[in-house]
């Protein structure tokens, strides 16, 4: 094997385990943050447990307006937030920061939805039977809903993916950094391709896994 063959393969190894670091990271927490702010959406809308329109309303606004944000943007705003977290505003562990932020807001609404999916009679009848209203959430309708919630965290890693090579060309490390640094900067068509490939197989096996991950919880 000649010597580029070898750099190359070591190079897109090293990026794509910066990727797979920075999405499946950021997904973690992005699904934390976004159950939270699902729970405290459905507990207060209208036809929720605990309707409360102003709580609701507010929430509404925040996560339409972060979801409506471009992601090189965000990652530009937020800066200064990912330099006091993190220490930086480069690199893979840094990049975490826009990354969750910018997916945290489409989760909470994926989930929200999933939550409302869920048939109102059997709220009713846990309702009856004396359970609480975080006994329903967590007992009732999150069992009832994980089939969805799954396909909405298997969504969102695709999506994550998506961002992270975004985050690349700023200085995020990974593959999308690679494409930018050596394939289009560094007029390397052959890398280019290898990463473009690379991010479609990695999708494809996240939508795989999680397809069947969906079926086993399904049936």
């Amino acid at each position: 094997m000649s010597d580029k063959f070898i750099a190359i393969t070591k190079l897109m190894f090293q990026a794509l385990f910066e990727t797979l670091y920075m999405s499946l990271a950021s997904t973690f927490f992005a699904v934390l943050i976004g159950f939270a702010i699902s729970v405290v959406l459905v507990m207060t809308d209208k036809n929720g447990l605990s309707p409360n329109r102003y709580i609701y309303s507010s929430l509404d606004v925040i996560v339409n307006t972060f979801r409506s944000f471009p992601f090189i943007i965000l990652i530009i705003i937020l800066f200064p937030f990912t330099k006091i977290i993190i220490g930086k505003i480069t690199g893979t562990t840094a990049s975490i920061v826009p990354l969750t932020i910018g997916a945290a807001p489409f989760v909470a609404r994926l989930f929200e939805n999933a939550f409302k999916e869920v048939h109102y009679g059997i709220i009713e009848a846990a309702k009856s039977f004396g359970a609480s209203k975080l006994q329903i959430i967590f007992k009732v309708m999150l069992p009832e809903a994980m089939p969805s919630i799954v396909s909405a965290v298997t969504l969102t890693l695709i999506v994550i993916v998506g961002f992270s090579a975004m985050a690349g060309t700023v200085g995020g490390g990974g593959l999308g950094q690679v494409a930018i640094q050596y394939g289009y900067n560094g007029f390397q068509a052959d890398i280019l391709f290898y990463t473009v490939v690379i991010l479609i197989v990695l999708v494809q096996i996240f939508q795989i896994f999680g397809n069947l991950i969906y079926k086993v919880i399904k049936h």
